[in-house]
This record gives C-alpha cells, sequence and structure tokens, in this order.
C-alpha cells in the first residue's frame, strides 16, 4: 500500500507540473513529459555519469560515517568521564551548519572527491554519533550484566545489546539526514568540479539555458535522494524487525 501510494503521488504531481506548464507556456518550465524524454535519452550518457558520480559519493559518505561515528557513541554512551570530556565540544560543533566549512574543506583537500566525501561524512557523522550516544546511554545495566553472567564477553555484548539498541538509531539518523547530505552535495558540485549532478544542474544545462536537461538533472538528483531514503527505510524494516 505504501508503495502503491508514493507512485500515485507522483503520478498526480506529474500531471500538475505538465499542465501548469502548458498553460504557462514559458521556456523556463518545460512541460514534464519533454523533461522525462530528455532524462531517459541523456541516462545513459552524459546524465547517469553524474548520476553515478554523485551516488558514489554519497554511499562512500554514507559507511564512513556510520563506521566512524558508531564506535565513538558506544564509547561515549557508555563512559560517563569521556562524555563528560567530549560532550561540551559537541554541543558547540554540532549546531554549526557543516557547510560553512566548504571554502576551508577545499582549501586543505582540493576540488576533487575527498573534500566532497569529507564534507558529508562530517554532516552524517554527527547525526550517527549524537543519536548512537543517546541509545548506547539508555541502556539498562542489568541487560549487560545479564550478558556477562552468562559468559558472555564484547562480542557477546556487541550482537545481543549494542547492535540491537543502536542499529535502528543509526539507520533513522542517515534516513533524516539523507536529504541535508543531498542539498550539500548539490552546492559542493556546483562549482569546482566537472563531475556530479550539482555540476550537470548549474554549471553545465543551466549555464547555456537547456531548461529541460536542467529539469532532468533536478528530477535525477530528487531520485537519488528519494530512492537512499527507501533504502534506508527498507533496511531498518528488514534489520530491526522488532522495532
Amino acid at each position: 500500500m505504501k508503495g502503491r501510494q508514493v507512485l500515485l503521488t507522483v503520478v498526480v504531481l506529474l500531471v500538475l507540473w505538465e499542465v501548469v506548464a502548458r498553460l504557462w507556456g514559458v521556456s523556463v518550465l518545460p512541460p514534464a513529459s519533454k523533461v522525462l524524454l530528455v532524462f531517459f535519452a541523456e541516462l545513459p550518457g552524459l546524465l547517469g555519469r553524474h548520476l553515478l558520480a554523485s551516488t558514489g559519493r554519497t554511499l562512500v559518505s554514507i559507511a564512513l560515517a556510520v563506521t566512524l561515528a558508531t564506535p565513538l557513541g558506544l564509547a561515549l554512551g557508555q563512559s560517563e568521564s569521556l562524555s563528560r570530556l567530549l560532550s561540551p565540544l559537541i554541543y558547540i560543533v554540532y549546531p554549526i551548519p557543516k557547510i560553512v566549512f566548504l571554502p576551508i574543506v577545499l582549501l586543505f583537500l582540493g576540488i576533487g572527491d575527498v573534500s566532497k566525501v569529507f564534507l558529508i561524512t562530517l554532516i552524517l557523522w554527527f547525526q550517527v554519533l549524537v543519536v548512537v550516544r543517546d541509545e548506547a546511554s539508555a541502556i539498562r545495566p542489568e541487560m549487560i550484566h545479564s550478558v556477562r553472567s552468562l559468559g558472555g564477553g564484547r562480542r557477546a555484548l556487541f550482537l545481543f545489546v549494542y547492535l540491537p539498541a543502536c542499529l535502528p538509531a543509526v539507520l533513522t539518523a542517515i534516513r533524516v539526514s539523507i536529504g541535508t547530505a543531498i542539498a550539500v552535495l548539490f552546492f559542493a558540485e556546483s562549482f569546482a568540479t566537472t563531475s556530479g549532478l550539482g555540476y550537470y544542474i548549474i554549471v553545465d544545462t543551466w549555464g547555456r539555458l537547456d531548461y529541460a536537461a536542467m529539469y532532468a538533472g533536478v528530477v535525477a538528483m530528487s531520485l537519488l535522494g528519494v530512492v537512499l531514503f527507501f533504502t534506508v527505510d527498507g533496511l531498518e524494516r528488514r534489520l530491526c524487525p522488532w522495532k
């Protein structure tokens, strides 16, 4: 039912887009039918290459953020002394919009993939860190003691206590942060690069006033965010059936 509702919503939005574009009749808003034709025509070629570049950067950033933030979040949640030491720094840095660091990141890491991956990883890292810390700190001590009383070591604690407690929070943090990550990626790719959907939309198509191709790029970047969102949502339902 959920998939049907999403599909129906997409169809309704495309129909409204088509109607408004044809009634308005301006070049800056081409009809949805024309944009979709350009989208499918360009997808095997130039648009597809830019889409792959953006997708790769996003997936690498997600993997790095989860790998680096989860262990520290678990440590902060279970160690009061470590939490007292690092919490002030987290509270100061966490609310700062990470996009403001883009010029600094470009200065130190250059204009290649590394700078873009680093910036998106930084955004996701804080999201994952905070939710894992909070979930780990909420784990009842008796659950840990019960596993240890049965002879379980660190591996057993991770598999049967920490992982079930923190995995839903990690996936939720990623799902919530995907929109922000895609927005930052778009901004970072819109200058000082020659690949990615941000470059395709702003520098390439918008720069030469090819509005149909520009909207096709917007559709591609929207699809990237939607597919990632529902992929994480599906993983949460599959990996966390107890939630």
